[in-house]
């Protein structure tokens, strides 16, 4: 197992159980303000150790703010949201240099991306321009404002919501922005007993909030991000990484395949989920259970099987069945 090296802002790494412990804890404090979404919040944490970034898509009133919310508040991050409108600029987002008539110099004010966890709410009702200014921000972890660049807390995680059923007055995601997001996730309507228990569970603490202690810190949530670094991975997963991502640049119905970030962020994310499992190693299950929220969103079907109302996690369903995944991996 390799070794991170130790500094003042790369804590030590956690070991895989110890990781995995504190993965559930956070798991189950968020679970007792957000019902039904326990899968997607998993592949959401796993995002997130594995220092990635998370696009809910799905239709209004299913949670996803709180979920981010309560996500946030477990882990022990900084949390700011913005509701992004067709006026936003990007400095809404960074921050700008305001001058103070007493000094007679600019002073740069921050804008709300310097926290730890920055939801950025309908996501695809803002202009491209704006859109973009997060593109540094979750690449770089960094913004520059006024020829300065000037780094973001760490750790620094976006969860951005996106509404995929109204048209009027939004702007599609470019392939670049959603590039950046290690996944897509959908919540799903709640079944029947779920939403009665949402309903409640509203009742029975006679106010909005729904309270979420925090059971880790920033300084932890770094340790434990460091764990996951630490697991290596067999040849052979590695190997089936690689074959499904090249797949998609070569099926019929996709016009663009995944690029390697795409199999590089299957990779990482599949580590995760496999830590969250308490495990050491990564198992070509992990691979295929983080396949679609990671690769659906990077590819881009052809005009004909967008016209036969063809999906991409379809596609990368077939995939998965097609591809052939390693016949044995060493467990270490």
């Amino acid at each position: 197992m390799s070794t991170t090296p130790t500094t003042p802002d790369t804590p030590a790494p956690l070991p895989v159980p110890q990781v995995a412990d504190l993965a559930g804890r956070v798991l189950d404090e968020v679970g007792t303000a957000v019902v039904g979404m326990r899968d997607s919040l998993e592949i959401a944490l796993a995002t997130v150790l594995a220092g990635g970034h998370v696009l809910f898509e799905d239709v209004p009133g299913l949670g996803k703010t709180l979920a981010a919310r309560s996500l946030a508040s477990a882990l022990g991050l900084d949390f700011a949201r913005l509701q992004c409108t067709p006026d936003l600029l990007p400095s809404d987002i960074t921050g700008s240099s305001v001058f103070d008539p007493a000094t007679r110099t600019f002073e740069f004010r921050p804008g709300p991306v310097f926290t730890g966890l920055f939801l950025a709410d309908e996501i695809n009702r803002t202009a491209p321009k704006t859109q973009s200014a997060l593109l540094e921000a979750m690449a770089e972890r960094q913004v520059s404002v006024d020829g300065t660049t000037r780094p973001l807390p760490r750790p620094f995680h976006v969860v951005a919501t996106s509404n995929p059923v109204e048209y009027e007055g939004t702007y599609p995601l470019p392939e670049a922005q959603l590039d950046r997001f290690m996944v897509r996730l959908a919540v799903g309507y709640p079944d029947a007993e779920q939403e009665r228990q949402v309903l409640a569970r509203r009742v029975a603490r006679r106010e909005e909030t729904a309270p979420v202690a925090a059971v880790v810190d920033p300084t932890t949530v770094l340790a434990m991000q460091a764990g996951v670094e630490a697991v290596e991975v067999d040849t052979d997963v590695v190997g089936y990484c690689v074959d499904l991502a090249a797949a998609t640049r070569s099926h019929p119905a996709l016009e663009v395949g995944a690029s390697p970030r795409g199999s590089q962020n299957l990779l990482l994310l599949a580590r995760a989920v496999a830590v969250l499992d308490g495990r050491a190693y990564t198992l070509p299950e992990d691979v295929k259970r983080v396949a679609v929220p990671v690769l659906a969103h990077r590819v881009t079907l052809t005009p004909t099987a967008w016209a036969s109302a063809v999906r991409a996690q379809d596609v990368v369903q077939e995939l998965l069945a097609s591809v052939p995944g390693p016949a044995t991996v060493a467990h270490r």
